[in-house]
């Protein structure tokens, strides 16, 4: 992002022209950004080791071609549903460079991965039973790892915080050897890796290290009872500065100078080589993307309003996380601050707030506001509520820019209901 003429760009576009082209609300993302963060992890674990695979968290941001974007670059994905599978492969992933994650997976998703030759994260005793059942009717094997609940606190808000003891998240670390023991008495079932993941926008590298330590001894103890590793999967969860004049998050390299050192130390001594994984998400795909939004009215009460046409249908964080964007007026982007403003969206809900008090500069209708650092849980936590039609994605990449996902119409919100046969005719 830099702004050009007192308009704000990102990479080689003026977000106020791509705002008149292609209307607001519009979500726009820099594949060059994503591309760079993508090789900055790369680059951070190859310091370490060549032993290493990135499955990029696809739950982030599930565009087509952002995904595209990532498997050219060599990334694996870290899957939630089947349709985050479909996705995956029709990017172009290789299926063993796809993990099936979840606590709650229906027999049609086991069955998806069997079929794909995915691997599958085992979140439970019953899971792993049904797994096998499922694999067993398709008479296949299928590779699995468990997800262990290392039961660490972690500084982030709980509602992302996947590694406590209370969360739903994994098998708690005192009965893993249990499902281990169980996996390897299964006829259809293939024991071969370890998983876990502690949580989601964490700005500091020591839980990291503290959950690669746990994760060392639960390996030394699952080889001892005969599992034969071949993947340690240490999860995601590296946050990003929202607030930049407030907050310190460490780069890849400092991540990686904590991590691959507990890592690799600890898997020599135990005397085996499983490839490391690791699951980026937020820090692959937050900074790359901008949310414009245009401005409908301005008015006075107990505070300033700027009412705006997007709201927490496409951009829930704020309202779900009390998350913080910084905001830019986009056609002002170098006109001094002089009035404290608060952004609220058009849904019928008093939380649709996007941002509070903010020192800006003279607002008014028509202006372009962008929210920054859009690109994670931004379009993939979105919804139709109010009945209002999901906007347009755009992506730009050095001079270009296309759609790479049409606006929604009032006709996409018809397709998927069925007219009830007694209401047909006249009322």
């Amino acid at each position: 992002m830099q702004v050009r003429d007192g308009h704000l760009y990102i990479g080689a576009h003026d977000c106020t022209s791509l705002a008149a082209e292609f209307g607001t609300p519009l979500y726009v993302t820099d594949e060059g950004r994503i591309q760079e963060n993508f090789r900055r992890v790369r680059a951070a674990l190859a310091r370490y080791s060549s032993a290493f695979r990135i499955l990029y968290a696809a739950k982030a941001n599930g565009n087509l071609s952002v995904l595209q974007t990532l498997a050219r670059e060599g990334a694996g994905a870290d899957v939630f549903s089947a349709g985050e599978v479909q996705l995956a492969l029709l990017a172009g992933m290789r299926p063993e460079y796809l993990l099936f994650n979840g606590s709650s997976k229906s027999r049609a998703d086991l069955a998806l991965a069997v079929e794909r030759g995915i691997r599958v994260s085992v979140d439970s005793f019953d899971e792993l039973r049904q797994l096998d059942a499922v694999a067993g009717d398709a008479g296949r094997e299928v590779e699995i790892s468990f997800r262990v609940n290392p039961a660490l606190e972690v500084p982030t808000h709980p509602k992302i915080a996947t590694g406590l003891a209370t969360t739903k998240f994994g098998i708690p670390a005192g009965q893993i050897l249990d499902a281990y023991r169980e996996a390897l008495s299964c006829a259809y079932v293939r024991p071969v890796g370890l998983h876990c993941h502690i949580g989601s926008q964490i700005l500091d590298v020591e839980p990291f290290a503290r959950a690669a330590e746990v994760m060392v001894r639960v390996a030394g103890a699952v080889t001892d009872i005969g599992v034969d590793l071949s993947f340690l999967d240490i999860g995601g969860g590296l946050g990003i500065p929202y607030r930049r004049d407030a907050d310190s998050a460490p780069g890849f390299e400092e991540y990686a100078d904590a991590v691959m050192p507990v890592v690799l130390e600890g898997l020599a001594e135990l005397g085996i080589s499983p490839e490391l994984w690791v699951e980026p998400g937020r820090s692959l795909v937050a900074d790359s993307t901008v949310l414009l939004t245009g401005v409908n009215s301005v008015k006075s009460a107990h505070k300033r309003f700027v009412n705006v046409d997007a709201g927490f249908n496409l951009l829930l964080r704020p309202a779900m996380y009390d998350s913080y964007h910084e905001v830019v007026v986009a056609n002002r982007a170098d006109a001094p601050p002089v009035q404290e403003y608060t952004i609220a969206g058009p849904i019928c809900e008093t939380g649709d707030i996007l941002a509070t008090d903010r020192m800006l500069p003279a607002v008014e209708e028509g202006d372009v506001i962008a929210m920054l650092d859009a690109g994670a849980y931004g379009f993939s936590m979105s919804s139709q509520y109010n009945s209002r039609p999901r906007c347009p994605e755009v992506m730009v990449s050095g001079e270009r820019k296309a759609l790479m996902r049409r606006g929604e119409t009032v006709d996409d919100l018809l397709a998927t209901m069925e007219p009830l046969p007694w209401h047909q005719g006249a009322p």
